[in-house]
């Protein structure tokens, strides 16, 4: 994806809050790809948790390349993590510049409480 020249704060870096957004729109990807986006009247993902460590500065101009990696399921959550990398001119990514990640609840949203990870998810998650 682009580094947007909005996404520099006046430090004339990308702030530290756009990270996030990349991470975000990863997992949104990757929900999007397995067809299973929140559905309010029903079930579906939230995050509990997020974080990311910033180990190189990001600056515009220039394209990332974002990894998503799942983790073993629990009974409604598992761990998403996330490496963000720096896209050369050669078009290979290059070193992490970022890692970060969010726990994914599974919840079901009328009721307000975490359910059972639905098996079509589950199959999707490595073994524990």
């Amino acid at each position: 994806m682009p580094i947007r020249w909005g996404d520099m704060d006046a430090m004339g870096h990308v702030n530290n809050t756009v990270y996030f957004r990349y991470i975000e729109q990863a997992r949104i990807s990757w929900f999007d790809e397995v067809n299973a986006a929140p559905d309010p009247a029903g079930e579906g993902p939230v995050i509990v948790n997020a974080h990311c460590s910033f180990l190189k500065q990001l600056k515009y101009p220039g394209d990332i390349e974002v990894s998503t990696l799942v983790g073993p399921p629990g009974r409604s959550s598992f761990e998403m993590t996330h490496e963000i990398r720096l896209v050369g001119a050669d078009g290979l990514a290059g070193p992490v510049v970022a890692e970060g990640g969010a726990k994914v609840v599974w919840v079901n949203f009328p009721a307000e409480k975490s359910v059972p990870l639905p098996d079509r998810i589950r199959t999707l998650l490595p073994a524990a």
